[in-house]
């Protein structure tokens, strides 16, 4: 996967939630991690709206990536952690 064709969507649904995109990374083995903030910053709601707007973008079988969505105050691998206990089905 390309970062430019990742970040109209990650930049959209940031927008949609009143938040900005502060960094987007993808790697060679098509990792993805996605940092949002916005004034008062961005909560764990915001984190999920995002990774839902990428997941209904891309399908996870024929692309074949790890996405993680955090923010300036919640970490990639915290905001995995309490959308997995959350919801169940979000760490699949």
């Amino acid at each position: 996967m390309e970062k430019y064709d990742i970040q109209p969507i990650v930049e959209k649904a940031a927008a949609e939630r009143s938040c900005t995109l502060v960094q987007l990374d993808v790697d060679d083995d098509n990792n993805i991690e996605v940092t949002i903030d916005r004034e008062g910053g961005a909560d764990l709601s915001d984190c999920e709206y995002v990774h839902r707007a990428v997941l209904a973008a891309f399908d996870r079988d024929v692309e074949d990536y790890a996405l993680t969505v955090g923010s300036l105050g919640i970490s990639a691998e915290e905001a995995d952690s309490l959308l997995a206990n959350a919801n169940p089905e979000a760490g699949e």
